[in-house]
């Protein structure tokens, strides 16, 4: 859909899909064809029932929000075309999303999990893949899609060039630890490493898919006894976690994690907020 174009590839084939989900709603329930005359005649008792179905349907408040957010793109993209949008679609507010504390594993978990990722497959280089990705979620706290999106010539020096949400640059340091795991997989790597080639490569050489690295995550969190909330994208909480307790600016974690709004950023005080009233009430006298 042309009013997705800058979003990702993931992204447009959801707007995709719950925009026709959406025009397949409005066939069944006005029990007539969805023509452009019909849709600018919508009526807010109209997305009222939409909403209903989807919960009936099982539908957490979040996925309301998003197919929610599709519809208004879909609708702005009539608007360009040169068609009015239908006064309801202001109307209509969207559910409320309780914001969840994210959940990041320890440090001594961090640790196990990328040296269990170095020892787990019977190629080398596989071996030294799956170090090296896995210590860069931690080390920079990459989404898993910026991470393998990466070609060669976006590692530099000391920085990797990272493209992510609404295909924003952002330039984010390189741990020397980081640099070493990715320097001994290409080394090890037996596919052709050009400047536009993927770092991240599968057994076959095309670019490494994020269900591979989510297996290996679950693979590893089974065998080390992890819970289940320690997957891809719990490395990139951790990472600013960790940092956010060892004193790190917030604004400066913002900018690492490629936030648009600080209030993103600051759920991460609500883990170390949580963390330090399990502290006073585990060693303070009353406490106990």
């Amino acid at each position: 859909m042309a009013a997705t174009q800058h979003y990702s590839a993931h992204t447009q084939a959801a707007y995709l899909r719950d925009t026709e989900q959406f025009l397949d709603f409005l066939h069944e329930h006005w029990a007539c064809d969805v023509t452009q005359e019909a849709l600018s005649g919508l009526e807010i008792t109209d997305l009222r029932a939409l909403l209903s179905h989807f919960r009936r349907s099982g539908m957490n408040a979040a996925s309301c929000a998003r197919k929610l957010s599709s519809i208004r793109a879909f609708f702005n993209f009539l608007e360009r075309q040169g068609h009015a949008p239908p006064a309801a679609l202001g109307l209509i507010q969207s559910p409320r999303i309780a914001q969840r504390a994210p959940r990041p594993l320890v440090e001594q978990d961090m640790r196990k999990l990328t040296q269990e990722a170095a020892q787990t497959a019977k190629e080398d280089w596989i071996n030294a893949r799956n170090c090296a990705v896995l210590t860069l979620l931690y080390g920079a706290g990459l989404r898993i899609s910026e991470a393998l999106a990466l070609n060669v010539q976006d590692i530099d020096t000391d920085v990797a060039r990272v493209t992510g949400k609404g295909q924003k640059m952002r330039l984010v340091p390189l741990l020397p630890i980081v640099k070493q795991a990715i320097e001994a997989y290409l080394r090890d790597m037996p596919h052709p490493s050009e400047p536009t080639s993927p770092v991240f490569r599968g057994m076959r050489g095309g670019r490494l898919n994020a269900r591979d690295v989510q297996k290996l995550v679950q693979r590893l969190r089974g065998a080390l006894a992890l819970p289940d909330s320690a997957t891809p994208h719990a490395l990139r909480h951790s990472f600013a976690t960790h940092l956010l307790n060892n004193g790190a600016d917030l604004r400066v974690i913002q900018d690492l994690l490629g936030h648009a709004h600080l209030s993103t950023t600051q759920l991460y005080t609500k883990v170390e907020t949580r963390r330090l009233v399990h502290t006073i009430e585990t060693f303070h006298p009353r406490g106990r």
